[in-house]
């Protein structure tokens, strides 16, 4: 039977269509998962079943249905019943969708006291038991506790658990382990899986990952610039994908070409040695160090000229600690961080700028990694004017910033735009830009892949690989991603609470891993199944 009805909906702006003639269904008990790229109108459809849309976007066509009831028709109050009750939500960043300021237990409480209107104990003992049903550890204790106190993983529990909380019969997902490791991602997805089969509950999965599709969904819909080209059931959508765009995001998702094998034998650009960064514990009135935590404990390895490390790990291994190391970003370290024989970590500061355009860095996130205040030539030219790299004319700089963005796949009339004129994929190439500018001969990119589609996840690995190809530079590649090692590593090391427990070459560390952590995280990466042959 069918739970919730899409037909014909049409959301615009202005005039400007931003959904086109949507429709489709969810039965009872199934997962339905919604696909396609950011901005191709997934979040824009749940935010309309939830009657959450902002007031500038007005419904031009259409219907939604809940149980052949029009929710377009209810007034709010009516609506506000809806919300929670029978419909509930996931947000994508569980960072920010937690009131840092209440306790967990509140916030979850407070939904129940909104809809059920239960007395002070049972509400108590019922977010306990949503605690326990979500399996977080020591639910009573944690009750108490605020946001910041828990892991990502743990905060997703909560939003799991204040989504359940009045036992509603549709879930919306919107992206719930984009930011999440992969073994989370894995227990996250194992949770919601197990809940749908206890309570009979019906999911809307939005995702733009395929593996976690084919992991997750009972039949699959894909969107793009806010139409739905196809929908089919899990099995017959990844044998026979029948929209060329469909065909696009499979090849991407699954066929992703593996790195051609080189000679590791290189010359040695960058050697670690036995690399700790201890930061201290303070505590009392007079903050006396009482301890150390051990963020990076005795790391050692290199990077041949050229070639490619992969540093893999989950959240808090000390994977970031490192390249913030390297980078000289950080005072507490020991040990030898050698860039072409010379110990930088020994360097005072004046003999340290001599290398820091040699080492350049990719951050996570492409929204917040460029200043908004700035153009995209200004942002390129910052570091080419304060490291005195490259033609000091004005016209000449203009010239190299045109050549750079065209080298990383932009136009080069962009120089003259600001960030939030472009897209994450593309703000990710001025990131990647703005690091070639000053001629580095080693580039830490710290999860530079995290927060992009698979599509434009493909199009930067791509480009990185490239851009090695043509200007020899070295990468040390932060991720948590195994999915894409293959097709961007020469090497790889794995990390686990700040220590190194395997190294070696791709093809032996993915296909014939030794360390138990090394096999659990492989064992967690969700993966499409294969292509039928001829079918794309």
């Amino acid at each position: 039977m069918s739970l919730l009805s899409l037909h014909n909906v049409s959301l615009e702006v202005g005039g400007t269509p931003l959904l086109k003639n949507v429709s489709f269904e969810i039965q009872e008990g199934e997962i339905f998962a919604l696909v396609g790229e950011s901005g191709s109108g997934k979040s824009l459809t749940s935010l309309a079943i939830m009657r959450l849309l902002p007031e500038i976007i007005d419904v031009s066509s259409g219907d939604i249905l809940l149980k052949g009831n029009s929710l377009f028709t209810l007034t709010e109050a009516a609506m506000q019943k809806i919300r929670g009750r029978s419909i509930a939500m996931i947000f994508q960043e569980p960072m920010s969708a937690l009131n840092p300021v209440m306790t967990i237990g509140e916030q979850v409480a407070e939904v129940i006291r909104l809809h059920l209107g239960l007395k002070k104990e049972a509400i108590e003992a019922k977010v306990v038991s949503l605690f326990e049903e979500v399996a977080l550890k020591a639910p009573r204790e944690r009750y108490n506790w605020y946001p910041h106190q828990l892991s990502g993983g743990q905060k997703q529990r909560v939003m799991i658990a204040m989504a359940l909380a009045c036992e509603p019969d549709l879930l919306i997902a919107d992206e719930p382990t984009t930011a999440l490791d992969v073994t989370i991602q894995a227990q996250v997805l194992a949770l919601l899986k197990e809940i749908r089969e206890k309570r009979k509950l019906s999911i809307l999965f939005i995702t733009h990952d395929m593996g976690v599709v084919a992991q997750m969904a009972d039949r699959i819909a894909v969107m793009k610039e806010g139409e739905l080209l196809e929908a089919a059931p899990r099995d017959s959508f990844f044998a026979f994908p029948k929209h060329p765009y469909t065909q696009q995001l499979l090849k991407d998702a699954i066929a992703m070409q593996a790195k051609e094998k080189r000679d590791i034998k290189a010359e040695k650009l960058l050697e670690v040695r036995d690399l700790k960064v201890h930061f201290p514990i303070k505590k009392g009135l007079f903050q006396r160090t009482v301890g150390h935590v051990k963020a990076v404990d005795g790391v050692s390895f290199s990077i041949p000229k050229g070639r490619t490390l992969a540093l893999v790990g989950e959240s808090g291994s000390g994977k970031s600690t490192i390249g913030q190391a390297i980078l000289r970003l950080l005072d507490a370290t020991e040990g030898e961080i050698r860039f072409r024989g010379v110990d930088i970590a020994a360097l005072h500061e004046n003999a340290l700028k001599a290398y820091r355009s040699k080492i350049q860095v990719v951050f996570q996130d492409p929204y917040s990694a460029l200043n908004p205040r700035m153009t995209i030539g200004e942002i390129i030219r910052e570091g080419m004017v304060s490291l005195q790299i490259g033609p000091k004319e004005r016209t000449l700089q203009d010239q190299r910033i045109a050549e750079l963005l065209e080298k990383v796949g932009l136009e080069r009339e962009y120089m003259h735009r600001y960030p939030h004129e472009f897209s994450g994929g593309q703000r990710q190439r001025i990131g990647i830009a703005r690091a070639l500018a000053v001629e580095p001969e080693l580039i830490i990119c710290d999860e530079p892949t995290s927060a992009l589609d698979v599509t434009v996840r493909a199009q930067v690995l791509s480009l990185l690989k490239t851009l090695q190809d043509d200007f020899g530079v070295s990468y040390l590649f932060i991720t948590h991603d195994l999915s894409i090692i293959s097709a961007i590593a020469d090497e790889v090391a794995v990390m686990k609470e700040g220590k190194l427990v395997e190294q070696g070459s791709v093809e032996r560390v993915m296909h014939d891993p030794k360390h138990t952590y090394t096999r659990t995280l492989l064992q967690a990466v969700p993966k499409p199944p294969p292509i039928e042959k001829g079918s794309i």
